[in-house]
């Protein structure tokens, strides 16, 4: 099954649709989201991608990122796509957007208008086993930690939204 991507200019404006694959194969810039979860603890929630993805399997990266679809709101994609790959729904928050470009080995490249959400969640997770293979829950310092002593582990997306992510739960979640 087809699946229609917003393609958008650098301010987020819609300049056309385009086939999922065919987006990543020819690297054109397109809407997406990511969302990031934290626990009470102020730890942060990873997944690590199924093998089966068509890009990045096996590698640790946020609670989900997706693509909304043509006509959809991202805020609504975010938290529906959340209940999809974890398992759960929490109210989440517009923190930031950022554009980047990065190509992988099998030929595919994510260019993205990447709006990026946080949420605070602490109960039962129930993921999809057809798009993650595990999840835990990780503190923010083993976390800058591991990203610059083994950042092959992570999503490219993951390791270049992580400074400003850092930067928000310093401001807005480590001294609650």
């Amino acid at each position: 099954m087809s699946q229609e991507l917003v393609l958008v200019n650098e301010q987020d404006e819609q300049t056309g649709t385009g086939e999922k694959m065919k987006v990543h194969r020819e690297g054109l810039l397109h809407r997406a989201f990511s969302v990031f979860v934290f626990n009470r603890d102020g730890q942060m929630m990873l997944q690590r991608r199924s093998l089966s993805k068509y890009h990045s399997g096996g590698l640790w990266t946020n609670a989900c990122c997706s693509h909304p679809a043509p006509g959809e709101d991202v805020e609504s994609a975010a938290g529906k796509r959340l209940v999809e790959e974890m398992g759960f729904s929490t109210s989440l928050q517009k923190v930031f957007d950022f554009v980047y470009k990065a190509g992988f080995g099998n030929g595919m490249t994510e260019h993205e208008f990447d709006h990026v959400f946080v949420g605070q969640y602490d109960g039962p997770v129930d993921y999809n086993r057809e798009e993650v293979m595990d999840y835990c829950y990780q503190s923010m310092d083993e976390l800058k930690e591991s990203i610059r002593f083994k950042p092959e582990v992570y999503t490219e997306w993951f390791k270049l939204a992580f400074p400003r992510i850092e930067t928000w739960w310093l401001e807005h979640f480590k001294n609650k």
